[in-house]
């Protein structure tokens, strides 16, 4: 006759919480909120339109595209074409969705401002799907993107809108660390003929090291990352057994790639003063300056991790989109 201790038969418990948004037990099994509704709250003023597609339909992976609204050619005597910004949302590759009101506040406020197509794409997310996963799926939202501009198939909302001499790759926290391996992988003609990459945007990129930098050691157990969290989000987004230096997350490491024979045409990247990630981001630019690339760097004072879209009224939000207006509409022959 066999027995079992309490151990064997007490319930589930959470062993990682990260409230509604994600919660794992201790039998390994993965509760998530559902998805936010399809009708986000409406903070649109007319000036942008948008709507849902799909992009992977094995992966139930979609995005959201943005556009705004025709101008009269015969006004301004335009194509009416815009920049595209392709942008890949935060969440330490194990939160987050295109669907969550503040992306689609940051997104809408984008796409009406600079004024650009964008598309924010969704990817898997970890535990359940662990990195590389997530940048597998960005590869293959850019390469959706190349294949809607060369079929034309998307109910012209592409093919009427979107200008495909200028593509922008961008993305915020987890995102940014998708944007430089899509730089590494894609450079600025990896989706020719039907498109050309132009730069891209690196907004508080999630990069980093084994030796933990001095903003590190400085960020404050009231930060809105704290150093616990993003302990959190590495243990549950890494390959088991994964260091900080792993070429994933450290592009410096022994064992990444050299960016020196990447053409990444022009790179916009945006640190926090306040951020955890502050100093590999400053980093991070000055050495692919020092490569020869052309690179701006922007640091917003006072401002923490992911403080874009956290107040769509703040003056900060307002500065970073004429940041990245002022980019995009730059001329690629040479640094700002």
């Amino acid at each position: 006759m066999s027995s079992s201790s309490p151990t064997d038969t007490a319930a589930p418990y959470v062993v990682d919480d990260f409230g509604s948004a994600l919660q794992v037990l201790s039998d390994g099994t993965v509760v998530r909120s559902p998805p936010p509704p399809l009708q986000p709250p409406d903070v649109n003023d007319g000036r942008v339109q948008w709507k849902d597609a799909v992009y992977d339909a094995g992966r139930g992976l979609g995005l959201r595209m943005y556009r705004p609204h025709r101008r009269d050619v015969a006004d301004d005597g335009e194509d009416g074409k815009h920049p595209v910004l392709v942008y890949f949302h935060g969440g330490g590759f194990c939160v987050g969705s295109y669907s969550l009101p503040k992306d689609y506040a940051v997104c809408l406020r984008l796409a009406a401002e600079l004024p650009a197509v964008v598309l924010s794409f969704d990817y898997r997310l970890a535990p359940e799907h662990r990195l590389p996963a997530a940048h597998e799926d960005a590869a293959a939202a850019l390469l959706w993107l190349r294949d809607q501009l060369t079929s034309g198939s998307d109910d012209s909302w592409l093919a009427g809108s979107a200008d495909s001499r200028r593509v922008f790759v961008s993305g915020v926290s987890a995102g940014g660390s998708l944007a430089h391996h899509m730089a590494v992988r894609f450079g600025t003609s990896g989706l020719e003929p039907a498109a050309s990459i132009a730069g891209y945007i690196l907004l508080m990129p999630g990069l980093f090291s084994a030796e933990p930098t001095q903003s590190e050691l400085d960020t404050p157990d009231t930060a809105w990352l704290t150093r616990e969290m993003f302990d959190r989000f590495f243990r549950l987004g890494m390959p088991a057994g994964a260091s900080r230096d792993n070429p994933l997350v450290n592009p410096f490491g022994p064992g990444s790639p050299s960016l020196e024979p990447t053409c990444v045409g022009r790179m916009l990247v945006v640190a926090a003063e306040r951020d955890l990630f502050r100093d590999r981001n400053v980093e991070y630019a000055e050495r692919m300056k020092a490569m020869g690339k052309d690179v701006e760097l922007v640091v917003f004072a006072g401002q923490e991790h992911g403080f874009f879209g956290a107040d769509p009224a703040s003056g900060a939000d307002g500065e970073l989109v004429r940041v990245i207006s002022r980019f995009v509409e730059r001329d690629g022959d040479g640094p700002a």
